[in-house]
This record gives C-alpha cells, structure tokens and sequence, in this order.
C-alpha cells in the first residue's frame, strides 16, 4: 500500500514537514511504500474552471505547465492522501489551496477516482486559526467520498519558528496515532474496496 503525504508550506525542513514524517513512519514501519511531495513554494495555479478535465477524463487537468499533474498521478495511486499545510490567516497556504481544488475536481471528473482512498488533514499552528485549515482540506476530502479516520485529538502541531514543533509532545503523538490508525484502516478496507457504493443517478 502507498500513503502520500504532501506538504504545502513552502518552508522546506519547517513544523509542517516534521509533523507530516512523524505520520508517515507509522506507515513505513507497517511496510507501506510512503513518499512526502512538497507543494508549497511549488509553480501551482489555481483551478480555472475550464471542465476540460469532464471533457478528456484523463486524470490529468488541462494547464500543463506547473507540477499539478505530476503530483495528481502520485494522488491517484494512492491508498491514503496526507494533506499537510501551515496556518496562513486561518486557511491553507495557497499553494495548498491550488491543489486541493484542482485535485478535487479533477477526481470528480474522472469517475471520483479519490473514493474509498483515506484522507487525513494536518496542520502547523503559531497560535490560533488552524481548524479553519483542517477544515478546509478535510472538505476536499468529504466531497470525494474519501474516508477520513479520527486520531486521540486533532491533528495539530503548534510552533512558529522551524522545528520548535518538536516540543509539543502531544502533537506529535497525535502524528504517530494518525499514522497507526491509517495503516489499520488501509489494511481493514483494502479487501471490500471493489463492494465501495457508487454514486447513484437522481432520476424523476
């Protein structure tokens, strides 16, 4: 299995790194490939809502010229989506922002590629404001029939300077946690994936 964690602070080696590594060596340990893809601080435009991805349904949208499409093919592949992002007046950063709609839409158009896939939100914090910003991504998430698991708390980290993260021991507990409920949730669902309900067309 994959797990995916993608970084949308364009500090490289910041709060929002350390906490995405600690999710993922969980995973690592359980024998799951995992890779961390750095966005922020990434050339990423914004969605244009242009639906062509509706027209060509090649899980690829349609601006070529920024790192969107290389990182969708990873979202794709998939098992699990780990979305981790500062807190930049109480939302994502945009880079983050970019991703998230134009990934969302693009899963949308080709069939809901991201249903039955695990997505999990978090987020470095000076102080205040970072519901907003789990909020915002788990939306991404929900939209897509994605299932989102739950952890001893939510999945913040709080510290401003690099690395002062490291000192907030619940936090990064609550990292390892995430990361060991995501590899028993991947392993749970893996075999029933083919049973996950399809969206059904509203007829009058």
């Amino acid at each position: 299995m994959y797990a995916i964690a993608v970084n949308g602070s364009p500090r490289k080696g910041g709060n929002t790194e350390i906490l995405l590594n600690r999710v993922l060596e969980p995973l690592t340990a359980a024998g799951w490939e995992t890779e961390l893809v750095q966005v922020g601080g990434q050339n990423i435009r914004g969605c244009q809502a242009c639906y062509k991805c509706f027209a060509r349904q090649d899980g690829q949208c349609a601006m070529k010229k920024d790192v969107f499409n290389e990182i969708m093919e990873k979202l794709l592949r998939a098992d699990a989506l780990i979305f981790g992002s500062p807190t930049y007046f109480t939302d994502v950063s945009a880079e983050m922002k970019a991703l998230l709609d134009r990934a969302g839409l693009v899963a949308l158009a080709n069939g809901r590629a991201f249903k039955g896939k695990i997505g999990a939100a978090v987020v470095a914090v000076r102080r205040g404001g970072a519901t907003h910003v789990y909020d915002t991504i788990n939306h991404m998430f929900l939209m897509n029939q994605m299932l989102i698991p739950g952890s001893v708390y939510w999945n913040m980290g709080y510290g401003r300077d690099k690395g002062e993260v490291e000192g907030d021991a619940e936090g990064l507990g609550n990292m390892k946690n995430l990361g060991q409920t995501i590899a028993w949730l991947g392993g749970a669902i893996k075999p029933h994936l083919d049973s996950f309900p399809a969206l059904e067309t509203v007829s009058e």
